[in-house]
């Protein structure tokens, strides 16, 4: 049974586009980010992270967690344009956000 699911655009993760951004931004290379990953006891390989971008591999909570550690961010700032996507439609109300 295959229990993934695809956004609306085809993407298995919400956050791909954030983390190539936060990872372009403090410019770091895949191999860097993997390497940072790491130390947190996170082992992504770089190819790993190049999918999770592109919206071709999923990305577990701790996963999550450790990139925003490495970004120096909160996990919200990675999920932000999700729950605006959320709020537009009338799914999401503010009061749910939480803070990390």
């Amino acid at each position: 049974m295959n229990n993934t699911r695809k956004t609306e655009n085809g993407s298995l993760n919400v956050v791909g586009d954030n983390i190539r951004y936060f990872r372009e931004h403090n410019d770091l290379s895949y191999q860097k980010l993997s390497d940072m990953l790491m130390l947190y006891g996170i082992d992504i390989h770089k190819q790993a992270i190049y999918k999770i971008e592109k919206g071709k591999r999923t990305v577990v909570d701790y996963e999550l967690c450790g990139f925003a550690k490495c970004f120096g961010i909160t996990v919200n700032e990675l999920v932000t344009n999700y729950f605006e996507e959320l709020k537009w439609v009338g799914i999401l109300k503010p009061t749910h956000l939480l803070n990390f």
